[in-house]
């Protein structure tokens, strides 16, 4: 299976792509981190995941650290960030909830935030942490006008978009949004059954997936469905030859046509290197719908 996929004429991401949700809870020093970006480039995967709020906003300026110590890393890499969540912490001592911000000001704002704390730059996408019940997406467009002819970002996109939610944005852009971060695994259905997956293929958009291994409850499973997804993941990995269920999980999502790329969230190189080899994995048609069945808990219609 291809290790890049073309989202646009300008951007190709890696097929597994790293994730930053967790690096303050890693405990790296820069120099362990910037082993770890190291490997993982070795593995090839070159595109690594972020948001500005990560951390409570610090996550960007762990990573950016690390990669000020070989700053010749950065054209091996795409860098992938999100804005527009505004958390009520210390980091935000004037809010009393958490509010969404997607205004001309604070798009900028964050955009030039990530670039600063990443120590580069460009951006190779930002992305819409989350969609908005105050959204003015005239307002939206003319911030990504500006960081496009500033050339601090190269491409945008969406996360946690409906097909609708996404139209809408998409009618006010001269330029194609270059994909929707959703959550999909086994375990998490949602976007086959409201429509998001066959948008998602009839405008030709390759999504990203969060949360790939269901949170890692599959692992330790409590509920009737976690019981029942972590017996038929074991019987499939047996019958495939491969170690370990996350294979099987990964490999489910990358056998789907949408051309889906999970996001891996983990500092561990062998768990790391376990989704790249489900790259090579070849699962059935049958033994994909087996997962499907299993998850929903009933036969097809």
């Amino acid at each position: 299976m291809e290790n890049k996929l073309a989202l646009n004429d300008n951007l190709s991401l890696s097929r597994i792509i790293h994730g930053y949700w967790r690096l303050r809870d890693w405990n790296l020093s820069d120099q362990e981190l910037l082993k770890l970006i190291e490997q993982v480039l070795e593995l090839g995967i070159t595109s690594f995941d972020h948001a500005d709020i990560y951390g409570n906003y610090t996550c960007e300026a762990y990573f950016g650290r690390a990669l000020a110590l070989k700053p010749s890393l950065r054209d091996q890499m795409e860098l992938i960030s999100k804005c527009g969540i505004r958390l009520n912490t210390d980091a935000n001592p004037e809010l009393d909830v958490k509010i969404y911000d997607y205004s001309f000001n604070y798009i900028i704002q964050q955009a030039e935030a990530s670039l600063k704390h990443l120590g580069t730059d460009r951006l190779d996408l930002l992305l819409l942490h989350r969609p908005a019940p105050f959204f003015n997406p005239e307002e939206v467009a003319k911030a990504f006008d500006k960081l496009k002819q500033s050339g601090k970002v190269l491409n945008f996109g969406v996360s946690n978009f409906t097909p609708m939610q996404y139209d809408s944005l998409q009618s006010h852009l001269d330029m194609p949004l270059a994909t929707n971060q959703v959550e999909i695994s086994v375990s998490c259905l949602e976007h086959f059954e409201n429509e998001n997956m066959e948008f998602l293929q009839k405008h030709k958009i390759k999504p990203m997936a969060w949360s790939p291994l269901a949170g890692g409850g599959l692992f330790k499973p409590q509920s009737d469905k976690e019981h029942r997804l972590h017996s038929v993941l074991k019987e499939i990995a047996a019958a495939l030859n491969v170690e370990s269920i996350d294979q099987v999980m990964y490999a489910w999502l990358l056998k789907h046509p949408a051309g889906i790329m999970p996001i891996v969230g983990s500092q561990h190189i062998n768990r790391i290197k376990s989704a790249v080899d489900a790259l090579e994995v070849e699962m059935s048609l049958e033994q994909w719908y087996k997962i499907y069945i299993t998850s929903k808990g009933e036969e097809l219609p």
